[in-house]
């Protein structure tokens, strides 16, 4: 019975370069669950890669088959932007093991529609501090950069990744990503057990 390893946290923990080590970690046999946005597509992602970049009729057609697991909105300085993730053919539990990211939300929805034994949750967590440097550094390197959306979006974590909201995950395991490398073995050792 395959799993899918949801990877969660605030904004700037690591999670997208988590995500991406142990995509590629081969090992692990782990397939990358692809999730929607109808954000604008940043300087060096790809389409299909990070993310599948589409529209708000894309959300309503998924919708309308009955076929979208989970959704969110967010009111950023830039507008309103969906994610979402639909079931698209692309996940098959009896055949593979997957890695997906996102929230807190997403995770509770995901694992309601494939069931809590087959959902593993992987929470990434740093220090604020470090986190808010992460982000402005992140930010800097784009070619325009968006700093109030980054503040919009490390207000919001406060409140979405609250320790009662995690609580009522049910998650318990973290992994503290000060150290790349460290944190990404421990990760590699804790999925190997569970598989």
């Amino acid at each position: 019975m395959g799993k899918i390893f949801y990877i969660m946290g605030k904004s700037a923990a690591g999670k997208d370069r988590i995500y991406s080590c142990l995509a590629a970690e081969e090992q692990l046999g782990l397939k990358r669950l692809i999730i929607y946005t109808t954000r604008p597509i940043r300087e060096g992602e790809e389409d299909g890669k990070e993310y599948f970049f589409a529209d708000d009729e894309k959300l309503q057609e998924f919708e309308k088959k009955n076929r979208l697991i989970e959704s969110r909105k967010y009111n950023t300085v830039h507008g309103e932007w969906a994610y979402f993730t639909a079931d698209d053919g692309q996940v098959d539990l009896e055949k593979s093991d997957f890695l997906g990211i996102g929230t807190l939300e997403s995770f509770a929805e995901i694992r309601k529609y494939y069931g809590t034994e087959r959902v593993v949750p992987i929470y990434i967590q740093v220090e604020d501090g470090e986190r808010l440097t992460r982000a402005l550094e992140r930010e800097k390197g784009q070619k325009n950069p968006k700093y109030a959306e980054l503040c919009r979006r490390f207000l919001a974590d406060e409140e979405d990744f609250s320790e009662e909201n995690i609580a009522c995950t049910g998650i318990e395991k973290r992994f503290d990503n000060i150290d790349l490398d460290v944190c990404v073995e421990e990760i590699i050792k804790y999925i190997k057990s569970v598989q």
